[in-house]
């Protein structure tokens, strides 16, 4: 829908910007023989990762995927264990696409940029040197190979082949990249094409069924917003003695201090019976307590 191309193009564009603040502030390839692989590939991948997580831990249907499965319940809900896999399938499939927008994005353009990439790469280059020693040593030449992203540190007789590696292996880099963003854009639209062949409705029942998961889940979170604040204001009532927003309260509970104690600390979910649980401390004291105690009216002098 319109709304996940917006919120990916919106997540691409963030990444972006991310990208490049971060090369800008943090980047400085060490010039090593063994630290450069080590640190451009930790660039490369790390936050990349880290976005992957990110990803998979904003999406609400990750949670949804997760939360509850060790319930004895669970196995009710979905009998047809063949369906049940195959919804998992898809769902996981959903989530991963939409987890992978900012790691892509980001492997994309840290490519295309190509600093990464010659830092890490630019010690195992086959080049010949123009105007240095042809019997230099291996590791000699390793180490001069791996100085060539810091440009301080060419000598001067070696400044045409560090530009030719660099050049090298930026064009190695930025390949990489755009073969990267074909590859990605080759796969989503092959993914909606073919979900779309296999789709069982047709294309206005579609759009149709999308706009009305929208609007249930809309209205669903209404319905939960009031109905959990209807029933935390009995129980909050049941403890103050008046409803919170009330202009008109004529008296006011004094709760005890074994009350106080009783509703604070902390509390896991517990369970009441087979299908009901107390959600908190107060609201587990206000279904096993009688309404009693010291009322004050509003209006007296205390």
């Amino acid at each position: 829908g319109k709304e996940v191309v917006i919120a990916n193009a919106i997540i691409a564009i963030l990444t972006i910007g991310g990208q490049q603040l971060f090369s800008f502030f943090t980047f400085s390839c060490p010039c090593h023989v063994g630290q450069n692989l080590i640190y451009g590939l930790a660039f490369l991948g790390v936050p990349a990762l880290i976005l992957l997580i990110v990803g998979y831990a904003l999406n609400n249907q990750t949670w949804r995927l997760v939360t509850g499965k060790s319930s004895p319940f669970q196995d009710e809900t979905t009998p047809n264990r063949l369906l049940k896999c195959k919804l998992i399938c898809f769902v996981l499939c959903s989530i991963t696409g939409r987890a992978l927008v900012a790691p892509v994005t980001w492997l994309a353009v840290t490519l295309i940029n190509g600093s990464y990439y010659v830092c890490a790469m630019s010690e195992y280059v086959s080049v010949h040197y123009y105007g240095a020693n042809p019997n230099v040593t291996a590791s000699e030449r390793q180490r001069i190979l791996a100085e060539f992203p810091c440009s301080q540190l060419v000598p001067p007789e070696l400044t045409r082949a560090r530009d030719e590696v660099i050049l090298l292996l930026r064009y190695q880099s930025q390949v990489a990249g755009w073969l990267l963003i074909a590859v990605v854009v080759i796969t989503v639209f092959l993914s909606y094409c073919l979900a779309s062949c296999f789709s069982p409705l047709s294309f206005l029942h579609f759009r149709y069924w999308s706009s009305y998961v929208h609007n249930e889940q809309a209205l669903f979170d209404e319905a939960t917003d009031q109905h959990s604040r209807l029933y935390a204001m009995q129980h909050v009532r049941k403890f103050f003695g008046f409803v919170p927003g009330s202009e008109n309260v004529k008296e006011i509970r004094i709760p005890s201090l074994r009350e106080w104690q009783a509703i604070s600390g902390l509390a896991f979910l517990k369970r009441v019976d087979e299908e009901h649980y107390d959600y908190s401390l107060l609201h587990d004291w206000a279904l096993k307590e009688t309404v009693n105690g010291k009322y004050l009216k509003t209006d007296e002098d205390p």
